[in-house]
């Protein structure tokens, strides 16, 4: 497996955008509001890489997974933290997350924050087992119920 950072020289934007549906369709279904991965384009793909520090783990030629980092004050946001069906278990994830905490490191961040569905309980634990914790609960607009969860792991 090989992470590169995905700049302004990456190509494979179609794919990107696949891998990113086909790896959050599970959650079709099980989470309200759906994901916002259903709103993303190549157009919006290009600017996201622009606006934030992206990477992606390949093996050989093919895109195994993705994540997006956004710097904020105290911390280094993770998004659309995605793995190809048949990798996940594999290692692609921590890779994924080392490659961000180099990131914040580099960037004097002290922390990851992410956000994971209220529903995706399999998902808390995985990000749990990785060092996160919960700092909070929020409603998307229009829902009087908690619909996320943060998690935040000091560096």
């Amino acid at each position: 497996m090989e992470t590169i950072r995905i700049d302004g020289r990456f190509e494979r934007y179609e794919e990107l955008l696949t891998l990113i549906r086909s790896s959050f369709a599970y959650m079709d279904g099980r989470i309200d509001p759906p994901s916002s991965a259903h709103a993303l384009t190549v157009a919006s793909l290009r600017q996201k890489v622009q606006d934030e520090v992206a990477f992606a783990v390949l093996a050989e030629d093919d895109l195994l997974g993705c994540v997006f980092c956004k710097p904020e004050p105290d911390c280094l946001y993770i998004g659309k933290l995605a793995v190809a069906s048949g990798f996940q278990g594999k290692g692609v994830g921590r890779t994924l997350l080392a490659a961000a905490e180099e990131t914040a490191r580099r960037l004097k961040l002290p922390a990851l924050r992410l956000q994971t569905r209220i529903e995706l309980t399999e998902n808390h634990a995985t990000f749990a087992a990785w060092g996160f914790v919960e700092t909070s609960r929020s409603a998307h607009p229009g829902f009087t119920r908690a619909t996320s969860i943060e998690m935040r792991k000091v560096l």
